[in-house]
């Protein structure tokens, strides 16, 4: 396919770049959405090489970068790399469970020039968030760290991954969220790929209780408009259409992992069949705009029916690549979240299968076969 094949437009520079640091975590999340197989610190890019992306990205047309993990406090480097984006003009986001801030480390980034920063909370019970996160005291230093960020006033986004283990304390969330002082609340329903779809049977929610949450949240749009904006992702396996995943392949943003690789989304290396290119060899601007990899799904030229000639093409783009090869055994295919879809049966027949009663958790866990935990409630 051509460049910019099957759109109006040429190629835009991407919006933002999504700086996965690290692999490593002190938290063990049963939904991470970071691969099965983890990347050890060894494989990790040097400070060197994360600078000289930084200053790619920027060069490129970048706007954000979001640095992200793992854990990115886990890289003794954080600070640097915080202050070389900003150094090179660009907006700097901390994407972080926050149990490894401390006032120290808060200062310092502060002083790099940090603009935001996005805590993640796993529930509003300490108990439940605490084994929910696979770590004793982690919702605590949490709350520590979300009292450190606007004392240090950056604005704050609340990250809530929402499910059956916690769905019923979504009123809580949103609470906890304005008592925190977050400008922004994402409430965020679990994708099932990676570690989430392991424990698929633990954390999906039915559809009654995801109509309950839909209600809240339309509820507290309306109540807290002005004071805090809330995200809202429900799951794609009760969704009729698809997702603009990630905006569109390789529409609006670059994903670099631990080791250099450049991919469109965060879980693109479970797709078979790509070269995707390393950032030791290549640079930012030529992945972006001319690897095969990031034009192979680009614009509309792909698309199969029903997706070619859908009056929504060039607004979910035709859903998400990863979903669709994980259902199907081809990317290519129409995303079975959509309604229309040929494939859309294997979806409705997972769905039945992840209401089944719940399992054990499957915790994520570096260097080693994963764990698994005792005791789950089907809430």
């Amino acid at each position: 396919m051509a460049l910019g094949e099957g759109t109006d437009t040429a190629i835009a520079p991407p919006l933002a770049l999504l700086a996965e640091l690290t692999h490593r975590c002190p938290l063990r999340c049963p939904y991470c959405s970071n691969p099965l197989a983890l990347e050890g610190a060894s494989h990790e890019l040097a400070t060197a090489d994360w600078q000289r992306i930084l200053r790619e990205a920027a060069a490129l047309g970048v706007l954000q970068v979001h640095f992200s993990g793992g854990e990115p406090l886990a890289r003794r480097d954080i600070v640097a790399l915080v202050a070389h984006a900003a150094a090179a003009s660009l907006y700097t986001n901390l994407i972080t469970s926050g149990v490894l801030l401390d006032q120290a480390k808060m200062a310092a980034l502060a002083a790099a020039g940090l603009d935001h920063v996005q805590l993640s909370v796993q529930d509003t019970d300490p108990a439940n968030a605490d084994r929910i996160a696979g770590l004793d005291d982690a919702h605590e230093k949490k709350l520590a760290a979300a009292a450190l960020v606007r004392a240090a006033g950056l604005p704050l986004t609340l990250n809530a991954v929402m499910h059956r283990q916690n769905l019923h304390h979504l009123p809580d969330v949103i609470e906890l969220a304005l008592r925190l002082g977050a400008q922004r609340l994402e409430v965020a329903h679990v994708q099932y790929y990676g570690w989430a779809l392991a424990n698929r049977r633990a954390l999906f929610p039915t559809y009654e209780a995801l109509a309950r949450a839909t209600e809240i949240v339309a509820a507290a749009r309306e109540r807290w408009k002005g004071v805090l904006a809330i995200d809202y992702v429900v799951p794609d396996y009760y969704a009729r259409r698809p997702k603009a995943c990630m905006g569109g392949w390789a529409r609006q943003f670059i994903n670099v992992s631990p080791a250099g690789t450049a991919l469109p989304c965060h879980a693109a290396e479970t797709l078979p069949g790509f070269a995707w290119p390393s950032l030791l060899t290549t640079s930012l601007d030529d992945a972006w705009y001319r690897s095969e990899a990031f034009n192979r799904y680009r614009g509309t030229g792909w698309m199969p029916e029903p997706c070619r000639s859908c009056e929504r093409r060039e607004i979910d783009w035709g859903g998400c690549r990863c979903q669709a090869f994980a259902f199907t055994g081809d990317a290519a295919r129409t995303d079975p979240a959509c309604a229309l879809a040929p494939d859309r049966p294997v979806l409705d027949a997972a769905r039945q299968d992840a209401l089944a009663p719940a399992a054990d958790f499957v915790y994520r866990q570096i260097g080693a076969a994963p764990a698994r935990a005792g005791v789950t409630s089907d809430r």
